[in-house]
């Protein structure tokens, strides 16, 4: 079950990089003028290990490569569009192309910002960098997703693209995950019927949209997937393997996220007998003003909306 503790992701990040950095002082956090008050507690301990680069991504992902050249583990954090759409080139020429052990941790994924409009919405962040070679991405579904998968990116260092929610999202797991999991798909429900799988903080969407399920009769397993790229081929085909339907959700564009690159799989590898469904954003901007849990609805990934949408598609196929 959910443990519904509303906890800031943000928090989490600050005071396990803080912990890192306590035992690897290569560790060095640059902030693209946010999380000042944040980063209070890392600045304390580490003044020399923190650069606030303004409003100037672009420079920032340019620092942050220089110092790994020179043998440092630079940590990127600022909003989601601004330290990927914005700073493109030099995470492709001066990071990737390199393979530095860059970390770009991106703030507010999908519509964590929602209110203050497209500008700051992040669907597309994944489809970007998923066609840049060397880039590990990861999406933590909750606090304690986010704090194995900062133990995994410090332990095998190389070009890392992080992206986190905003505030509020719950604990959906019990107990601290071990970094080793972090590459392979993570239960968070159990059921029998069919599977639900999702990455990011939109798993708390789909937990709910499994005990929407239950009250109509259908029980559902439910995973979360951390790594995105490189995609864990073997924990993927061992889902399909087991269910006669399989839903992914993101918070993304339906084109290049997550769910994109489980259809990639199939059609590569030929993968049949089996129903596949995809939940993310259409091809369109969301320009109506909303908080985030109205962004989710108008665009299909509530969980009222998955569940309803799952069992009209169970009706279709006749399963």
């Amino acid at each position: 079950m959910q443990k519904r503790i509303a906890l800031v992701v943000r928090n989490r990040f600050a005071n396990k990089l803080t912990s890192i950095a306590k035992a690897n002082d290569s560790v060095v956090l640059l902030s693209g003028d946010i999380g000042n008050r944040l980063f209070d507690h890392f600045k304390q301990e580490f003044s020399n290990r923190f650069y606030n680069c303004g409003v100037a991504e672009q420079n920032m992902a340019g620092v942050a490569a220089g110092l790994a050249m020179q043998g440092f583990l630079p940590v990127i954090y600022t909003i989601a569009p601004f330290c990927t759409a914005r700073c493109l080139e030099q995470i492709k020429i001066d990071i990737a192309y390199h393979n530095l052990p860059v970390t770009i941790v991106a703030v507010g994924a999908g519509f964590s910002y929602a209110s203050l409009g497209p500008s700051h919405h992040s669907c597309d962040d994944i489809a970007f960098l998923r066609a840049i070679p060397n880039i590990r991405i990861l999406a933590p579904a909750d606090p304690e997703e986010l704090s194995a998968t900062l133990d995994h990116v410090f332990t095998d260092p190389c070009p890392t693209y992080m992206r986190i929610g905003k505030k509020g999202e719950p604990i959906l797991h019990k107990d601290q995950l071990l970094p080793s999991q972090i590459s392979t798909l993570i239960k968070l429900a159990e059921g029998k019927d069919i599977c639900l799988l999702s990455s990011g903080t939109i798993a708390g969407e789909v937990l709910k949209a499994k005990e929407i399920l239950s009250k109509r009769g259908l029980r559902a397993s439910v995973y979360s997937m951390p790594q995105i790229k490189p995609i864990n081929e073997e924990a993927i085909f061992k889902i399909l393997g087991a269910y006669k339907f399989v839903a992914a959700v993101e918070e993304h564009s339906k084109i290049g996220g997550m769910t994109s690159a489980i259809s990639d799989l199939i059609v590569d590898k030929r993968i049949t007998n089996f129903n596949f469904f995809r939940f993310g954003t259409e091809d369109e901007f969301f320009e109506r003003s909303g908080d985030q849990q109205f962004a989710r609805d108008a665009m299909g990934i509530s969980a009222e909306k998955i569940a309803k949408r799952i069992l009209r598609e169970l009706k279709r196929i006749k399963l």
